[in-house]
């Protein structure tokens, strides 16, 4: 019975690591999105970031900055899936230091 709670507990703490990191995580893409949109537009991303949900946003930032406008505009328009989005990046911008 000991060793099956302390494989618990190790298996909740190793989770709870991986779930925590998450969120500070998608934190940073937000904001990340919120200085792109300010360095293109001139304008805060907030009345924009309404209309998006997350996951969008997400796949929106590997986009270039060239494709970014018009994809974002036709995501708007669209209700664009992220994984619609992915597939109308051309030039992509990678991700490595993801948790």
């Amino acid at each position: 019975m000991f060793a099956a709670v302390v494989l618990l507990v190790a298996w909740l703490s190793f989770m709870m690591r991986q779930h925590y990191a998450i969120f500070p995580q998608n934190r940073i893409i937000r904001l990340e999105m919120r200085l792109r949109y300010f360095q293109l537009y001139g304008k805060k991303f907030e009345p924009v970031e309404a209309k998006l949900s997350f996951r969008q946003i997400a796949a929106l930032r590997f986009s270039s900055d060239e494709e970014l406008p018009a994809l974002l505009e036709r995501t708007i328009e669209e209700n664009l899936s992220p994984r619609s989005i992915k597939k109308l990046i051309t030039e992509w911008r990678p991700d490595h230091m993801r948790v």
